[in-house]
């Protein structure tokens, strides 16, 4: 769940999402705020994830930046419709588990 501060457009507060966590990288699918499904890629240093994203109108790939601690999340956030405006998305993630990413052999 998010709320989004410092833009004009109405946005998804839900992100349902599904994560790989590879010895920190980072991979994954959500449901992101212009109600469409974005993919990511990433790595993860402690409280900072870094990666890129796709999904989002007007861009193939967008840079993805969030500081995650205890289940709550702070994002930059941009829109360039109507006009540029800088935000920011701040959230709380409900973890609902961990299963295993790729089998062992």
């Amino acid at each position: 769940m998010s709320v989004h501060f410092g833009l004009d457009g109405t946005y998804n507060e839900i992100h349902p999402s599904i994560r790989c966590n590879v010895n920190n990288t980072i991979a994954g699918v959500y449901y992101n705020s212009e109600s469409t499904f974005s993919t990511y890629v990433g790595h993860k240093f402690g409280v900072l994830e870094l990666g890129i994203a796709t999904g989002y109108s007007g861009s193939t790939f967008v840079p993805m930046l969030r500081l995650v601690k205890d289940g709550w999340f702070i994002t930059p956030a941009y829109e360039t419709e109507p006009a540029k405006n800088l935000g920011v998305t701040v959230g709380y993630e409900f973890d609902l588990g961990e299963w295993k990413c790729l089998p062992k052999f």
